[in-house]
Parts: structure tokens; C-alpha cells; sequence
């Protein structure tokens, strides 16, 4: 399956940015969905997922309550909802899939996006 990735861009401390990711290539209803960020000198970490039907999601304790991951399967897209944005967020956004059960291990995902940047300015 192929990821591309967008929505990226610069903002201010307390706004809201949506990412999405259009897959394409295989059923994407068949993939668990995860997003996943690197700040620079840092290492690639787990952001949220989510399962294959939507019905499930998964986060990191850093975005809880800030972030929402969500998919359409009709689309074969899957979205992250970014509010209350903080400088912290700052990273490469990265969407990956899994054919596999709902996990949270970076290193169990297979197919990867390119990333889109975000900045959250102070």
C-alpha cells in the first residue's frame, strides 16, 4: 500500500491542524492506521492508531485529549486532528499501515508515508 501524506504546515501555539493520508495500492480497509512523528536529534515515536473498522484508537499519553485520529474506509484515508497545538508537537508527521491487529510499535509497521512538517511556533 502506498501512504502520502499532507496537511502540514506553521502554527501558532493553541491552533488546530488536521493531517491526512491517502493510501492507495490494496484494500485499505484491510490495514491498521498509525501516525507517527520525529522531532529533529529524536527518534521516531508512536502518535495514536487506529483499527481496521475505526472502531478503536490508541495514543500516546503526550496527545491524549488533544489528538483524534480518525479513517474512511470509503476514501481510503485516515486523518489526525491535531487541537491545542504546542511547541512540543513540533515534528515530521509520518502515516503508517500494518496488516496486523491494532498495535502501538513503530517497528511493526510496514509500509510508511513521507512525512509532512509541522511547526507550532510560541
Amino acid at each position: 500500500v502506498q501512504l502520502q501524506a499532507s496537511g502540514g504546515g506553521l502554527v501558532q501555539a493553541g491552533d488546530s491542524l488536521r493531517l491526512s493520508c491517502a493510501a492507495s495500492g490494496r484494500t485499505f480497509s484491510s490495514y491498521v492506521m498509525g501516525w507517527f512523528r520525529q522531532a529533529p536529534g529524536k527518534e521516531r515515536e508512536f502518535v495514536g492508531s487506529i483499527n481496521r473498522s475505526g472502531a478503536i484508537t490508541r495514543y500516546a499519553e503526550s496527545v491524549k485529549g488533544r489528538f483524534t485520529i480518525s479513517r474512511d474506509n470509503a476514501k481510503d484515508a485516515v486523518n489526525l486532528q491535531m487541537n491545542n497545538l504546542k511547541p512540543e508537537d513540533t515534528a515530521v508527521y509520518y502515516c503508517a499501515a500494518v496488516y496486523a491487529v491494532l498495535t502501538v510499535v513503530t517497528g511493526d509497521y510496514s509500509y510508511w508515508g513521507q512525512g509532512t512538517l509541522v511547526t507550532v511556533s510560541s
